[in-house]
């Protein structure tokens, strides 16, 4: 399969055109607070598209593809907890943690967890919010590599994470989180714009339409309900809770002029989750099932009724039918998605490092504040390409990560929202419990009970950890009230 200059050229400019961004923000970072909430005045527009382009980003864009190519429509369903998670989080959560983190000049998610707990909780935090941040900045490195390994098949997916990982890394490093978010409207829009009128009408046309999914996939792929309800509910019981403990977040949060602008930039973010990029993710990878159930495949090893990667099948369709120009377009469309989850989780680790936990030590002087931030912040991404190059699956690394951060994480954040007084000692056990539970369960990959995800039990056992420990405690006897 080759490609044309044509295409190679509009990829290299558009990488080009990112690192440029990067570098223009460079100059404008005057502090830390420039460097990781954006001076605290972004608009509304930007920071929701912002948000969906991290949340969804390359990640779900590969792992929709590939559900899509794997169980049909009904895995659209993924992102309607985004949507969930989004509108919860927007009612309950913003109007909670604006206030005292405008007040208190907060740059991270665990310097919450210090205000209403103690520094040590929030010390904690920051390691498990780090560690699952490494974990997906590298699950959208490697979703890039995919994507650039199956376009051009001369780069391996080793070379490519690498490739991938150094733009994503420069520009984050050098730009910060105005370079971040500023990038993420450019590439929401480059990807919405592609799949619109790019992806979908001519991956539709070219496989044959309607008529083509009916003959070539069951019918159960074209329904909604082509899903059981434990796979809903393992999804649900990861993402919803993400929007309450995600570092991403809780920095584009921060980065609002009021809780109003919040407020009103995840209501857009959630209708962008679900159902736009949730049904246009999946229908591309219903194609490429199509796609390669037709043979066309076949030349590249893939034949039908043959072993292959579902996450492959939506760029392997792309990069088939796509003619010259349009197939540049589009792959800079889905490594748009990739890059602007992939430098916003690296810079969600990069601020729990260093504010959450180097800054423990009061090692860095604030005159070298920026220096320090971006060479951590390059340690940091060289780490998580590396990761990228030993994992083989996008969706279950993301998942993972998510899991990790979610099950430690929620139930400290509820007990700040329901308790008057929460308990320091139930959010620590709490948290170690209910993160190494998961963890655990994760690395024994052991058969458990109903189908549940390893998340549930994590998340359980740190619940009615959390419970004990608050109501028996004398000193918070009587902090059962409702704020």
């Amino acid at each position: 399969m080759d490609i044309h200059i044509i295409d190679v050229s509009i990829f290299v400019f558009y990488l080009v055109f990112m690192l440029g961004v990067g570098f223009y923000f460079l100059r404008k970072n005057k502090s830390k607070e420039d460097y990781f909430v954006g001076g605290r005045n972004m608009s509304a527009g930007h920071i929701g598209l912002s948000v969906v382009a991290t949340d969804v980003g390359g990640g779900f864009s590969i792992g929709l593809g590939g559900l899509g190519f794997a169980m049909g429509i009904s895995g659209s369903w993924m992102l309607f907890t985004g949507l969930l998670g989004a509108w919860l989080s927007a009612v309950l959560l913003i109007p909670k943690i604006y206030p005292i983190a405008a007040k208190h000049n907060f740059l991270t998610f665990p310097q919450t967890l210090s205000f209403h707990y103690n520094k040590k909780v929030a010390l904690v935090a920051g390691i498990i919010s780090f560690i699952g941040y490494v974990g997906f900045t590298s699950s959208q490195i490697l979703a890039g590599a995919k994507l650039a390994s199956a376009t051009f098949p001369a780069i391996t997916i080793t070379n490519a994470a690498l490739l991938m990982g150094v733009i994503a890394v420069v520009y984050t490093v050098i730009g910060g989180i105005k370079a971040v978010i500023y990038t993420d409207t450019i590439q929401w829009i480059i990807l919405m714009v592609g799949l619109i009128f790019i992806g979908l009408p001519i991956g539709y046309y070219h496989i044959g339409g309607w008529q083509a999914l009916q003959s070539y996939v069951p019918t159960s792929f074209t329904s909604l309900q082509n899903i059981s309800f434990i796979q809903l509910f393992n999804w649900a019981i990861t993402i919803v809770p993400i929007w309450f403990v995600g570092m991403t977040l809780y920095q584009r949060i921060y980065a609002c002029k009021d809780v109003k602008t919040a407020k009103k930039a995840w209501l857009i973010a959630g209708v962008f989750e679900w159902p736009v990029m949730a049904f246009m993710g999946v229908a591309l990878g219903l194609f490429s099932r199509v796609a390669f159930e037709q043979g066309l495949f076949t030349s590249l090893g893939f034949a039908p009724g043959t072993a292959m990667d579902a996450e492959l099948g939506l760029p392997l369709l792309l990069s088939n039918i796509l003619p010259v120009g349009l197939m540049g377009l589009m792959m800079s469309a889905y490594f748009s998605a990739i890059m602007s989850t992939a430098d916003s989780c690296l810079m969600a680790a990069s601020g729990n490092l260093i504010t959450d936990v180097l800054e423990h030590f009061k090692t860095a002087k604030e005159n070298h504040a920026i220096r320090n931030s971006q060479l951590i912040t390059l340690a940091i991404g060289a780490v998580a390409i590396a990761l990228a190059t030993v994992i083989t699956s996008v969706l279950d690394l993301m998942l993972y990560s998510y899991a990790f951060m979610v099950s430690g994480l929620l139930i400290p954040v509820l007990g700040t929202l329901f308790y008057k007084n929460p308990s320091s000692l139930a959010a620590m056990v709490s948290m170690i419990l209910g993160g190494s539970t998961t963890l655990v369960l994760i690395l024994l990959n052991l058969n458990l009970p109903f189908g549940l995800d390893e998340n549930f039990f994590g998340i359980s056992l740190s619940a009615i950890t959390f419970l004990l420990i608050q109501n028996t405690t004398k000193t918070n006897a009587k902090s059962v009230a409702i704020k």
